[in-house]
């Protein structure tokens, strides 16, 4: 996240981890299940950098996107199994 901050490049990762990736985007982009998965919703993480994972672990924002997350993901499992 040093690295990241000191030179501002644009990132790109790829995680399963919701909380990774709450923590580290300003943006998540997920997708929806499947070989023929295509992105189902763009979320922005309204939180300020510089991040410490301890502070924001009661942090409201971080709370809400974490949730929205978590929504996102069971809400296109049950649709897959319902299938």
């Amino acid at each position: 996240m040093q690295i990241h901050a000191a030179l501002g490049n644009t990132v790109i990762m790829i995680t399963h981890d919701v909380d990774e990736a709450v923590l580290l985007s300003d943006r998540i982009v997920m997708m929806t299940n499947g070989p023929s998965a295509r992105i189902g919703e763009v979320l922005s993480v309204p939180l300020t950098r510089p991040r410490n994972r301890l502070e924001l672990v009661t942090h409201p924002d971080y709370a809400k996107s974490r949730e929205s997350v978590l929504k996102f993901l069971y809400e296109r499992h049950r649709f897959v199994e319902a299938a």
